[in-house]
């Protein structure tokens, strides 16, 4: 059993990890989780000793096989409420996050089980990022930033990179939502901003912008 402080240490350095192919230091996960190096370090020492990560010094920390599953668990009920949430009480995807935060550490894997099957067993969450099954496993997309995308080429928007919700907001605003087709109309070398087309309609984008979106490109002729 691990406390709500530890599962937010394991999901920290679960989502570090996905980026990098070497041990995650104590340094990033004091960054993401936004407290002490030297708190980082006593709580790998307390994890540990729980068997769920291996910490090696100046190679970081790497989660084991155990520490891994304990971790998408985690992730997989953060996820599935905040399906709920949206699905089933009428939140905005700029909502559900904070409150997934909170219910992500309710210790019921019944409850966890017959939410998935209320919910149809759904494979994303409202911001297109994957939903962990019961053993860790995740389905992926293969998807590119909207960044990379040249002119005339276009995709399904699939995700977000950044999910904060005034981001959220701002795609509402635009009317960018997930599975909406987009065409690149113009890029401009000077700075990457760029001109796209979605539902009939041309809109201008900047680069942080396009950055930050994920698209399933489409082949012609599909």
């Amino acid at each position: 059993m691990f406390t709500s402080s530890e599962e937010n240490y394991l999901k920290a350095i679960y989502h570090l990890g996905i980026t990098s192919n070497k041990g995650v230091s104590t340094n990033a996960i004091a960054k993401r989780l936004r407290t002490k190096a030297s708190s980082v370090t006593d709580m790998v020492k307390k994890l540990a000793d729980k068997n769920v990560l291996v910490y090696r010094k100046y190679q970081g920390v790497s989660l084991t096989k155990e520490g891994n599953k304990t971790a998408a668990n985690i992730i997989r009920k953060h996820r599935l409420w905040e399906v709920f949430l949206v699905e089933k009480l009428n939140f905005n995807w700029d909502e559900v996050h904070d409150v997934a935060e909170q219910l992500e550490h309710i210790k019921s894997p019944k409850l966890i089980n017959e939410l998935d099957a209320l919910l149809g067993f759904p494979k994303y969450d409202p911001h297109g990022d994957p939903i962990p099954d019961n053993e860790g496993n995740l389905d992926q997309i293969e998807k590119s930033l909207l960044a990379t995308l040249t002119i005339n080429e276009f995709g399904i928007c699939v995700g977000v990179h950044d999910s904060s919700s005034t981001f959220l907001q701002f795609l509402d605003k635009q009317k960018i939502a997930l599975g909406q087709e987009i065409t690149v109309i113009e890029k401009e070398d000077f700075d990457g901003s760029m001109t796209i087309k979605i539902n009939n309609k041309k809109i201008s984008i900047s680069n942080k912008i396009a950055n930050n979106l994920y698209i399933q490109k489409v082949q012609n002729g599909q």
